[in-house]
């Protein structure tokens, strides 16, 4: 039996070395920035619950990054599962200072910072699929490699999650939010979950190296947030509204919106409007916004139901 200090070792797996937490520390918890701590467990249930759970105890920007997840959950409580070290499976707590009803920009924020230094780091074009989705290309077909997940922490805001973009709003005090992220990075086809998933490595990504990709998202991140925090979470002055946008490969596309009660509403998506709704144009030249704290699944119209993979961050 391999002793667990050899598992751990950096040469133990050449393809999946373990993160260096003493690196990722000196690069990224300074004073003036953002992030407060960091550290990075070998093995975790969910991050978001353990950084939700502590969210009272920890000064904002705190990160919390798994090598692997057991317990790892999505959007309305889905299942998100990959081998160990094969991809960046991490929380971040924030605490903003801006309109609660503001708040449920978050994820799509995250969604602007991952995406953009993912293109940057791995040279992977990468698009995001409203609310919570980040789609790569492999063998000219678009598949998800990473999801994001918000959650309300910390004191009363406890009593009620708000995993969904929309639901912070409903809030009325301020707390924190818990945003978890996951990303495939070097996961295998034989070791893909569903067939629609994929990874930067299955999408031709020119780099690999977990450190430095994390590095980046976590910069983009503290980047967005400190723009959006300055404009008072407004998306449009922040420009946060208008990247989204240009990055978001389900405008333009004919949509079906399933809601809870086997409800659903189809139409071209056509824009977000200022609360990160999606506004669907639907046949009977109704312009209809559906908000992600209300969306069981979205897809594209004419698809039969079925499992889109695993959904959603930590």
């Amino acid at each position: 039996m391999t002793p667990p200090e050899a598992r751990d070792s950096r040469w133990s797996d050449l393809d999946r070395p373990p993160l260096n937490p003493a690196s990722l520390r000196r690069a990224l918890v300074r004073p003036g920035t953002l992030w407060s701590s960091l550290d990075v467990l070998a093995s975790i249930g969910s991050t978001n619950t353990d950084l939700a759970a502590r969210a009272d105890a920890l000064d904002e920007g705190a990160v919390l990054v798994a090598e692997e997840q057991t317990a790892g959950r999505g959007r309305l409580d889905r299942r998100w599962s990959a081998p160990p070290r094969s991809g960046l499976f991490f929380s971040v707590l924030l605490k903003p200072h801006v309109p609660v009803q503001r708040w449920g920009w978050l994820p799509l924020l995250a969604g602007v910072a991952t995406a953009t230094a993912v293109s940057r780091t791995a040279g992977v074009d990468t698009a995001l699929k409203w609310p919570n989705d980040l789609l790569v290309t492999v063998g000219g077909t678009e598949r998800k490699a990473g999801g994001i997940l918000a959650e309300r922490a910390g004191g009363a805001a406890q009593q009620k999650g708000a995993g969904d973009a929309d639901r912070a709003r409903t809030e009325g005090a301020q707390g924190a939010v818990v945003l978890g992220i996951g990303l495939n990075v070097t996961l295998r086809a034989p070791e893909l979950p569903v067939p629609t998933a994929g990874s930067l490595a299955l999408a031709g990504a020119t780099a690999t190296d977990r450190d430095p990709l994390l590095r980046a998202v976590l910069r983009s991140l503290e980047t967005w947030y400190e723009a959006w925090q300055d404009a008072d979470g407004d998306p449009a002055v922040s420009g946060l509204q208008e990247t989204y946008a240009a990055g978001c490969a389900t405008l333009g596309r004919r949509v079906r919106a399933e809601l809870p009660g086997d409800r659903s509403v189809t139409g071209e998506a056509v824009a977000l409007d200022g609360d990160g709704r999606l506004v669907l144009a639907t046949a009977d030249g109704v312009q209809q916004p559906v908000g992600a704290g209300d969306i069981v699944h979205l897809r594209p119209a004419g698809e039969d139901g079925g499992s889109e993979g695993a959904d959603g961050g930590a």
